[in-house]
């Protein structure tokens, strides 16, 4: 169970619904989950040589139930460099990145 998943959200300035579905659909999942360290949800804006940057996401393999939900496409497991935390517990950093340390 190591495939990650990734969806553009596009522009950061319009992101915001498919962030709230996302975090919705996260929270029910992660409930019926026992609240599962493994399952995290995280977003980094990244521009790829644009002059505007995109808001991408990346499920957590123990979250591809929220991922399939949202068409989210399955990818490499992301460098932790520049990820934020979208939903999901703080241990999920530890869990999925040992390497990033305390």
């Amino acid at each position: 169970m190591s495939v990650w998943f990734t969806k553009n959200l596009g522009d950061a300035m319009l992101a915001g619904d498919l962030l709230d579905t996302i975090n919705e659909l996260f929270l029910a999942a992660h409930e019926a989950a026992n609240g599962s360290k493994e399952m995290a949800v995280f977003i980094r804006h990244e521009s790829e040589g644009r002059l505007h940057c995109e808001v991408k996401a990346y499920f957590s393999p123990a979250s591809a139930v929220v991922a399939r939900a949202v068409d989210a496409q399955p990818c490499e497991r992301p460098t932790p460099d520049g990820l934020g935390l979208l939903v999901g517990s703080e241990d999920s950093w530890s869990a999925l990145f040992p390497e990033r340390g305390s």
